[in-house]
């Protein structure tokens, strides 16, 4: 029937691309096929289980990381050509005991609040802090502020993600600065600590932790800096409202350790005319220390792992090489992405197409391209291929962050779209467990990254 009915739209749409020659007919069908392999017999929610369940969080220079990247060789050994480690020196910092805060708006009188270490954060003297708090929504209002009204005490940066903004992957950009930048910004005034609202527009009680750097900030300068839930972030703001006396505490044992070294996993299926030509598929390895970062990016991994597996279930021998690519260290630092493009450029790869997976495992909406205006023109009708499937939006704009220094001017990099409305319910958070995943959103996902790489392996042959 899916059949009959590819025919009947092409003789009565009129549209830039018709599915009316056998070539693209032969295409629909291959699609169709990829799509029962992901939804009949997938393979990456069981993949996805074990790694966040039986592994769990995976920071990077964590014992957690190493067995993830030893069980990602293991499984990529079992569905493809060839694969390697390869050495990449990461950060390591280690979160330490439970961070504790409360407000304090009497002496004696405390409540309370959820907070996270900040990643690469410093830790607080072995007492804790205790201070008076400002309240600030960005940068500018610091620098009004001043030293006199900073110094000593607790900055608190409540900006909130837009909830208007329907793209919730803009709003998070709009805002998430404070939370990287805002302890150095805060510490050149004076302030001895920095709590920073959680990035999410949800209203719960989980913090949300995330990289924060001090650059050049000497090291007798540097203040601890957590994340306070947006339950929390909204107590303290309204007891800040009517009492701007109140007092803030908060403790946190948080510790930087020198470099470690890990891999990236990488593993491919030779291309059977063209091999020097590479297409890149893959996501994070690594994610924070809380939760077990199944949307971030345990969906991601096994979603680009399933991309060679459906190819060989089916049979498909690709024109290109193939080639799936475990990141480790996107969470606090990317090291395994810039490590990957360095090889590279020192081997003089041909790299004609990379696709990345880092935004949950949710249904697919559609994919981003990041390449010029000449190319996408020949790219975007084939969202007609997808339109069966739900899955109906193509358009200009970034990647992933693992494959973006890939970006020449020649390579094309896309990254899977997926609806974003629950992403940041998760992102970062101890609430980012395997509970949250959808084995058919995860699988629909998987299938459309496959369908656009067969689709890229025969583009321009």
């Amino acid at each position: 029937m899916i059949f009959i009915k590819r025919i009947i739209i092409t003789l009565i749409i009129t549209c830039p691309f018709l599915l009316n020659s056998q070539t693209d007919l032969e295409k629909s069908d291959f699609i169709n096929n990829i799509y029962n392999e992901a939804l009949s017999n997938g393979e990456s929610y069981e993949w996805l289980e074990y790694l966040s369940n039986d592994i769990g969080h995976r920071l990077s220079g964590s014992v957690n990381a190493e067995r993830a990247v030893k069980w990602g060789r293991n499984e990529l050994i079992k569905i493809s050509d060839k694969v390697w480690l390869q050495p990449v020196m990461v950060p390591k910092w280690v979160r330490g005991a439970p961070e504790y805060a409360h407000i304090e708006s009497t002496s004696g009188k405390t409540i309370s609040v959820p907070i996270l270490a900040l990643g690469g954060s410093i830790s607080t003297p072995s007492i804790g802090i205790i201070a008076n708090v400002v309240e600030v929504k960005s940068f500018n209002d610091l620098d009004k502020l001043g030293e006199e009204k900073v110094k000593g005490k607790i900055v608190f940066y409540n900006r909130p993600m837009d909830p208007t903004i329907i793209n919730t992957f803009e709003a998070y950009g709009q805002t998430v600065n404070q939370r990287t930048q805002g302890a150095k910004y805060a510490a050149q005034y004076g302030a001895v600590g920095v709590i920073v609202r959680s990035m999410t527009t949800a209203s719960d009680d989980f913090p949300h932790t995330g990289s924060m750097y001090y650059d050049d900030l000497p090291l007798n300068k540097r203040i601890p800096a957590a994340a306070i839930s947006t339950n929390g972030a909204d107590l303290l703001s309204s007891m800040l409202s009517l009492n701007k006396e109140v007092k803030f505490y908060f403790r946190q044992n948080s510790k930087n350790f020198p470099d470690q070294l890990s891999h990236n996993v990488i593993a491919e299926i030779k291309g059977s005319k063209y091999p020097d030509e590479i297409i890149v598929v893959g996501g994070h390895l690594d994610s924070w220390d809380v939760g077990d970062g199944s949307h971030d990016d345990g969906a991601g991994i096994v979603q680009s792992m399933e991309v060679l597996r459906i190819f060989n279930s089916l049979g498909y021998k690709p024109n290109r090489t193939i080639r799936v690519v475990l990141f480790m260290n996107e969470e606090n630092g990317l090291r395994g992405g810039n490590k990957y493009a360095e090889i590279a450029k020192e081997k003089n790869e041909n790299h004609f197409f990379a696709l990345e997976s880092d935004a949950g495992g949710f249904t697919p909406r559609g994919f981003s391209f990041d390449t010029s205006v000449e190319e996408f023109e020949l790219i975007e009708p084939w969202v007609e291929y997808f339109k069966d499937y739900a899955l109906e939006n193509f358009f200009l704009g970034g990647s992933g962050a693992d494959i973006g220094p890939l970006k020449d001017g020649r390579v094309i990099l896309s990254g899977l779209r997926p609806d974003p409305q629950r992403y940041f319910d998760y992102h970062h958070a101890p609430s980012d467990t395997f509970d949250k995943i959808n084995r058919r959103e995860l699988e629909l996902g998987a299938a459309a990254m496959t369908a656009l790489i067969f689709l890229m392996d025969n583009h321009k042959l």
